[in-house]
């Protein structure tokens, strides 16, 4: 017997055994020692073993830690439901999100599940989910202040200025005019008209800039004059309401203007010293860092130390916490690429973990059930018309005023409409302060989803009456009908790079009548408004180089959507395009046993699969070789779909075909392109032996051989030997046959050096 062999499992048995026999040892002679310690006897709550542990077990769940961390799971699996909802109906994710916050709180889950909701949410929990909530809009305020390019705001601020400010005053003095209506019904008791008025003003005041910026680059006007004006507005507006609110709650906790003029001298010292003495030394940090693709930990600790100090001080100072954070945001070092990494450190914990919990937070806080008479939602109506007419209006008409066009104006005036989050946050502050009573926070919640929920609709209403000017995307299909049309789509540069070199293939000798268009669409979740422009130049990059080098006439369309598959096929089936190009994409838990599991439950619960198999358009459990992208697509497009199964495809010289049935002839007409385009030589395999019996096909292949003999091969063998399929470029096949492949698990797929599936809609 060779013991060397079983050496390590005899050193692993016989050290475990003789230190557990000593731990034993020690455990038995510890007992021993307990003699006179006047050692409590074991509390049993039960009477027997399952009883204690049932008591136990609850008396875990109800710990303060496993109450929050339950808390943090149910909020952002509801968010990210409503979030996907409204993305879905074409609204911002955050609607979804303010909404799910009202649907967990008293108004709905409260209403109709009381004891489930009082288990979820306890009140003497709500102390701890408030503090993480405000570590939460601690980052995302300063994820906001990053998001500002100040450069532009100094290059085109003149008319966006005056259209700001204009969006301010006048919406800040109907605020004050609503004020006076209500106050006498509505204001807490011992709080001044100045402190309500100036609070409804600023409510009344804002814009959202996050989410104006995100549906300014997923409609695409990011490049247009109008994209420009209203981002530069927006951000001239956070800065200034910012400021408005940070000298209004002031105010508000010293009681009177005059008690609050040593805070406000105290800002405006702390506003210096962050511009002239912490401004700087950051910049010389970033300094040190240019050309590195990283940051230090280091430098991330000094960052996130400044961030800290800065909401320390506002928030003693008296103009609180969040007006820090956006300061220390607003004045990080304005090169892009070190913005970009810092932003991503931060953006995914505060947006995706922490942020849904003030959502929550402030759901638990509206009572919509306390507007029980119809006074209460007239007044509540007021509070809409006054929020729509003092910022729709009111910057629509300073746009016109600075000879703006009727379109851009409403468009501007809709825009700067929206509230989102940025209105909670300023709510939120007024109801801590005791300025908003519960009635009347429940009222401007509303208004807030509602001026952030029309957005959309407005501008869908505004485009719809001003159809004179054609879409970016229009414009760029005006061309001849004649031509022959081939779009790509991919997402990232060397992708797009292959799919350019595959179209050259397929149109290469045909002059001016080929129009190849290439189109990377990202999500608008993952784009910055200060970063889009370089983020375009990088995604495209590669595909201009590889236009140069083969001479090839292409035009770029880049779009920012939340959705990215409608938005691919809706451009795709609206462009009169003639084939539509794409990269086979991969799922992130491919071949993993989770992967598995998440491919079986999604296919069950996913909500628009199961619509699909409820209309008879799929089959709930068909087991598909493509991804989700590729298979919307091809589900979806109303042209053929060609899509690369990329092996370091270089160029598409030899190219197999296989013929399984006879309605994979429709291959033989991208064969032919192929050879008229680039000289490929074509061998067709008749797996089937359909060929030989069909007169259609063999006329058709002759006639492509008296165009270009010795082009085309009709190959008849049954076994496919591994060097031949390692000597070709391409092999062409259509998706049908494709799925057949990877059913019976074909070694074909291995020896191939890439393939291009072609769907026939």
């Amino acid at each position: 017997m060779n013991l060397g062999k079983y050496k390590n499992i005899i050193f692993y048995i016989s050290t475990i055994a003789f230190f557990s026999c000593l731990m034993y040892w020690f455990f038995i002679e510890g007992k021993t020692l307990e003699v006179g310690e006047n050692i409590p006897a074991p509390k049993a709550t039960g009477s027997t073993m399952w009883e204690n542990f049932a008591d136990s077990f609850l008396t875990n769940l109800h710990h303060p830690l496993a109450l929050l961390l339950a808390q943090i799971v149910t909020i952002i699996l509801v968010a990210k439901l409503f979030g996907w909802i409204c993305v879905k109906l074409k609204q911002p994710s955050v609607i979804g999100e303010m909404i799910a916050g009202i649907v967990l709180g008293p108004s709905l889950f409260g209403l109709y599940f009381p004891e489930l909701s009082a288990f979820i949410f306890p009140k003497e929990s709500l102390g701890n989910l408030q503090f993480l909530s405000q570590i939460g809009l601690i980052l995302f305020m300063y994820i906001v202040g990053m998001e500002l390019d100040l450069t532009v705001l100094r290059k085109k601020a003149h008319d966006a200025v005056v259209i700001s400010h204009a969006s301010i005053i006048i919406p800040f003095a109907l605020g004050v005019g609503l004020s006076y209506f209500i106050y006498k019904e509505f204001a807490p008791e011992g709080i001044q008209f100045s402190s309500f008025a100036l609070f409804i003003a600023i409510a009344m005041s804002i814009t959202a800039f996050p989410v104006l910026a995100r549906i300014v680059q997923e409609r695409n006007l990011h490049k247009t004059k109008i994209g420009t004006v209203v981002i530069t507005c927006a951000a001239a507006d956070d800065i200034t309401a910012w400021c408005i609110l940070a000298a209004v709650i002031a105010i508000v906790k010293a009681g009177s203007f005059s008690g609050s003029v040593f805070v406000i001298l105290m800002a405006i010292l702390y506003v210096f010293i962050m511009i002239k003495a912490v401004r700087p030394f950051l910049n010389r940090i970033a300094e040190s860092q240019k050309g590195k693709g990283f940051i230090s930990k280091a430098l991330v600790a000094i960052f996130f130390l400044i961030l800290i100090i800065s909401s320390y001080a506002t928030e003693v100072i008296g103009i609180h916490a969040l007006f820090g954070a956006f300061m220390a945001g607003a004045i990080m070092p304005e090169n892009v690429k070190f913005r970009n990494l810092f932003i991503e450190k931060v953006e995914d914990v505060a947006l995706v973990l922490l942020l849904p919990l003030f959502f929550v937070f402030t759901g638990l806080r509206t009572q919509i059930g306390l507007l029980n008479d119809p006074h209460l939602w007239k007044i509540g109506g007021l509070i809409i018309l006054t929020a729509v007419t003092g910022k729709f209006v009111g910057s629509a008409l300073t746009a016109k005023f600075l000879k703006i066009s009727w379109k851009d104006s409403l468009t501007i005036g809709a825009l700067m409409n929206t509230r989102g989050l940025t209105e909670l946050i300023v709510l939120n502050i007024g109801y801590d302060l005791g300025v908003l009573g519960p009635e009347l926070f429940a009222m401007l919640v509303i208004m807030a989803l509602f001026t952030t929920f029309m957005t959309g609709p407005c501008l869908d209403i505004i485009n719809y009456f001003f159809k004179g000017k054609k879409s970016m995307i229009e414009e760029e299909q005006e061309d001849d009908d004649s031509k022959y049309r081939v779009l790509l789509s991919f997402e990232t540069a060397k992708s797009g790079s292959k799919l350019l070199r595959l179209a050259d293939n397929f149109t290469h000798k045909m002059n001016g009548n080929k129009s190849v268009t290439a189109m990377t669409i990202a999500p608008v979740d993952e784009l910055h408004a200060f970063d889009i422009e370089n983020f375009e130049k990088e995604q495209f990059k590669n595909v201009i180089e590889t236009s140069h080098e083969l001479q090839l006439e292409v035009t770029t369309l880049f779009k920012a959507s939340t959705d990215v598959e409608s938005d691919l096929t809706n451009i795709t089936n609206k462009g009169n395009y003639d084939l539509l190009l794409i990269m086979l994409g991969k799922s992130m838990y491919e071949g993993s046993l989770l992967g598995r599991l998440l491919g079986f439950t999604t296919k069950i619960i996913n909500p628009e699969k199961l619509l699909n198999t409820v209309k008879g358009k799929g089959n709930i459990f068909n087991n598909s070789p493509f991804d989700d992208l590729t298979l919307q697509v091809l589900d979806k497009a109303t042209i053929p779909v060609g899509v690369l199964v990329d092996k370091e495809f270089n160029t598409a010289d030899k190219i197999f075909v296989p013929i399984f049935n006879l309605s994979d002839f429709y291959l033989l007409e991208y064969a032919k392109r192929l050879i008229n385009n680039n000289n490929s030589q074509i061998i067709i395999l008749d797996a089937a032996g359909q060929i030989r019996n069909n007169i259609e096909v063999k006329e058709l292949i002759r006639s492509i051989e008296q165009v270009a003999p010795n082009h085309i091969t009709l190959y008849n063998e049954k076994k496919i030997e591994k060097e031949f399929l390692n000597s070709q470029d391409l092999m062409l096949i259509s998706s049908k046959s494709w799925k057949n492949l990877i059913d019976t698990k074909s070694l074909w797929l291995s020896d191939i050096p890439s393939t291009l599936i072609i769907s026939n809609p």
